[in-house]
C-alpha cells in the first residue's frame, strides 16, 4: 500500500501490524468466524473445523477429503481430526469411492443435512449483520477485492 491509501509507509524493518495487511485479513476472520462458532458450537456442538467441513458438503456435495481440504484452504491434519468427530455424532458417512477403492468419500447424512440447514440462517444472519456496516456498493467493492486477492494469493501460493 502506498501512504496514500492509508497506510504508513515504512522504510526499516518496522513491521507495523495493525496495518499489515495479512493480520487484518487473518484477525477480522478470526473475530467473525469466533463469532458464529460460538452460536453453533452452543446449539450443536461444532468446532469451526467441523462446520467448515459440514458446509463444503453441503454446499458441493460428497467430496473426499482431500477435496475438502482444497474447498476449506484447511490443511489435511485439521480435516482428518474433524471428520471423525463429525461420524461419531452421526452428521457425516465415509463411504467408499466405487472408482477408487483406495479413496474415502464423504457426505452429509440426514441428520448432517438437517443440522446445515438450521445452521445456514444463523450463519447468513451473522453475515447480514456485518454486512449492514457497508453500503451496497460498498459490498459490491469489497466483493471484487476479495474476489482480487484471493486470486492473487493463489498465484503466489502456487509459485
Amino acid at each position: 500500500m502506498s501512504p496514500g491509501n492509508g497506510a504508513t509507509k515504512n522504510t526499516d524493518s518496522t513491521l507495523v501490524l495493525e496495518q499489515f495487511l495479512p493480520y487484518r485479513l487473518s484477525i477480522l476472520s478470526n473475530t467473525v468466524s469466533n463469532t458464529i462458532a460460538r452460536e453453533y458450537r452452543e446449539l450443536f456442538g461444532l468446532s469451526i473445523p467441523e462446520w467448515r467441513v459440514m458446509a463444503v458438503l453441503g454446499r458441493f456435495g460428497p467430496l473426499s477429503a482431500s477435496g475438502v481440504c482444497e474447498r476449506t484452504a484447511m490443511d489435511k491434519v485439521t480435516v482428518s481430526r474433524a471428520v471423525p468427530r463429525l461420524i461419531e455424532q452421526k452428521f457425516v458417512k465415509r463411504d467408499t469411492d466405487p472408482n477408487d477403492r483406495r479413496r474415502a468419500i464423504l457426505q452429509l447424512t440426514a441428520h448432517g443435512t438437517r443440522t446445515h440447514r438450521k445452521i445456514v440462517p444463523i450463519a447468513r444472519g451473522h453475515e447480514a449483520e456485518l454486512a449492514a456496516a457497508l453500503t451496497v456498493q460498498e459490498r459490491r467493492s469489497l466483493d471484487t477485492l476479495l474476489a482480487k486477492l484471493q486470486q492473487r494469493a493463489s498465484e503466489i501460493a502456487a509459485q
